[in-house]
């Protein structure tokens, strides 16, 4: 193991180096640029073997990815906002057709108006197009999770976003510990699909028109194939805990937050600020404490509500709106847990939210100011 100060692009390229995916489609966005052109330096270098493709646009990005994955070889992209957005027509495509592609997304805002820095507008936007999201805190986790993301998605076959904060993670260095290639071969292992979609020994139609008696067969297969991803995350973040020492990274975390009598649900970058915000007021004797969604589809409601069932109030902040509703983790969060909880949406556009502002959600749980409102912190 060697210790390397990456930032989040850098230590998603250093993960494909390792995975080494036999195609790379990919079209220039801020701020995951530098994943792309990370991969073409190693192509350069001689230090992989795959292919990046450069094409016209992140639609044709995607397309390319499911014309390669189709293929039975293993698929990586990496997009944002509004790159995101172009894509989404062939978002379900993807994971309709069951292809194991691997995504990395820098959270970005989406126009209008434009804006390039932070929130999660973007891929909360496709939640629900049947692709597993799995949220990174910081460089480290963007490493290690492209490994059990994957491994995830080539088990269950369902594709993966792997999630950064834009310009925090994806352009914040840091300590990233770097494991052996050998092992991580090991751990990933060869992609041998049990079938390929396209076999040029034996010609296929796909994209064939179907009836409303096979449609719902389709998407309830998808469903039984991300309830198999909720099981299988654990058992695979066992495997990588057991061949790499103290790295495991379960579907949500906790801090302090047992004897918590008031807790912070977040994702993301954030989780650092609230962290220390945590430590500050229990030095004060304030029971603060702190649940991180890393799995995000599929959400694991069990989880969550195991880790918030003896807390007397719950904030769930999130990274981006949902416009006359509620905002998506609060919604998945408010199934989980029956007493007071509130709903905040921070951050917008890459707006800071500071520790006075999360000491203040803290302070009003303890005051039992709750309402049914969605409130901005500004």
């Amino acid at each position: 193991m060697k210790v390397k100060a990456l930032n989040g692009q850098q230590a998603a390229v250093e993960a494909l180096r390792q995975i080494d995916p036999e195609v790379i489609p990919a079209y220039p966005i801020t701020p995951t640029t530098g994943i792309p052109e990370g991969y073409s330096k190693l192509i350069s270098e001689n230090k992989v073997s795959g292919t990046l493709i450069n094409v016209e646009s992140e639609h044709s990005a995607l397309s390319a990815c499911v014309g390669a994955s189709s293929t039975g070889v293993r698929t990586a992209t990496a997009t944002a906002s509004q790159g995101l957005m172009y894509m989404s027509e062939v978002i379900p495509v993807v994971s309709g057709l069951r292809l194991p592609i691997l995504m990395y997304v820098g959270n970005r805002a989406i126009s209008a108006p434009i804006n390039i820095h932070c929130d999660h507008s973007d891929s909360m936007s496709v939640r629900d197009q049947g692709w597993i999201q799995i949220y990174c805190e910081k460089a480290q986790e963007v490493y290690d999770l492209s490994f059990i993301g994957l491994k995830l998605a080539e088990q269950v076959k369902l594709p993966v976003m792997i999630c950064m904060d834009g310009f925090i993670t994806t352009h914040t260095l840091e300590p990233v510990k770097i494991e052996s290639d050998v092992k991580i071969e090991k751990f990933v292992g060869e992609f041998r699909p049990k079938n390929t979609l396209i076999d040029f020994k034996k010609p296929k139609v796909f994209g064939t028109f179907t009836m409303p008696d096979e449609y719902i067969d389709y998407k309830e297969n998808e469903e039984i194939a991300m309830k198999n991803a909720l099981q299988l995350y654990d058992n695979i973040n066992m495997q990588y805990n057991r061949l790499f020492d103290n790295k495991f990274y379960p579907k949500v975390s906790h801090y302090k937050t047992r004897y918590a009598d008031y807790v912070i649900v977040a994702m993301s970058s954030v989780c650092g600020l609230i962290k220390d915000v945590v430590d500050e007021l229990r030095g004060e004797g304030f029971k603060a404490g702190l649940l991180k969604v890393r799995l995000y589809r599929p959400f694991p409601y069990k989880d969550v509500e195991d880790a918030l069932k003896n807390a007397k109030g719950v904030v769930v902040l999130d990274r981006s709106a949902s416009f006359g509703s509620k905002p998506p983790l609060f919604s998945d969060v408010k199934n989980c847990f029956i007493g007071s909880i509130q709903s905040y949406v921070f951050g917008l556009g890459g707006r800071d939210i500071t520790k006075e502002d999360i000491k203040e959600v803290f302070k009003k749980m303890e005051r039992k100011d709750y309402d049914h409102t969605v409130r901005y912190i500004r």
